[in-house]
């Protein structure tokens, strides 16, 4: 980590007195104000974890063998279903990196991932994640989204609802369901399927969601997509 330290500016972590949490330090000096793991439905972290990493649990920031299932999800799907990019590895995007496309900036990605993963707990890498991604819709942060689409908590969103928004994170404009129902609906069938093969819902459960998709609030009350 010595080395990483020298090579690339790396963030700061600082500590909550009063619970004992470790935080990510912003570049405006501020710490993200994330839920805690226990305020999140299960339902929704495994479709999270389903679709955008499903060996965060195990993995040190990068995955090299993630990378290489997705490019063969991709390929076999014709199409991008799966990112390549650990969850850690986005929240360093978001937080602390723009948008150039370099392998400088590609290492500099990896290092705080792996800098990250050092001295946070994964659950806090999760929900600073969840705390600061991008949903679309002006929503930024779960609990944004969760009002924006659904006009509740996070706490009582249902399985379908929470696929859908996971599903909403790899292209949050082009699948934004208040405009464009049909495919965010698609894309969540797509994250209710890999809950399947990760076993965290039972085909049944899969069934009844697909067939019963989540519909926003907005839509529900008379608007048209």
């Amino acid at each position: 980590m010595a080395v990483l330290a020298a090579a690339f500016d790396l963030p700061a972590i600082g500590t909550d007195p009063a619970t004992g949490e470790s935080f990510v330090v912003l570049p405006g000096g501020a710490a993200p104000a994330a839920l805690a793991r226990d305020e999140l439905p299960d339902d929704l972290v495994h479709a999270v974890l389903a679709i955008e990493d499903r060996r965060f649990y195990s993995h040190i920031g990068v995955d090299l063998f993630g990378i290489s299932r997705a490019a063969l999800e991709n390929y076999k799907a014709g199409g991008v279903v799966e990112g390549g990019s650990t969850i850690t590895q986005q929240l360093a995007k978001v937080l602390f990196l723009d948008r150039e496309r370099t392998i400088r900036r590609k290492l500099e990605e990896a290092a705080i991932a792996l800098w990250l993963d050092a001295r946070l707990s994964k659950d806090e890498i999760l929900t600073t994640y969840l705390d600061n991604i991008y949903f679309g819709a002006g929503a930024t942060g779960i609990s944004a989204a969760a009002e924006v689409y659904f006009s509740k908590p996070v706490a009582d969103l249902t399985l379908a609802e929470s696929a859908m928004l996971a599903g909403l994170i790899r292209a949050p404009s082009r699948l934004n369901p208040l405009v464009n129902l049909r495919d965010a609906q698609a894309r969540a069938a797509i994250v209710l399927r890999a809950m399947l093969e990760e076993g965290y819902l039972s085909a049944e459960e899969m069934r009844e969601a697909i067939e019963n998709p989540a519909v926003p609030t907005a839509l529900r009350q008379g608007g048209s997509p």
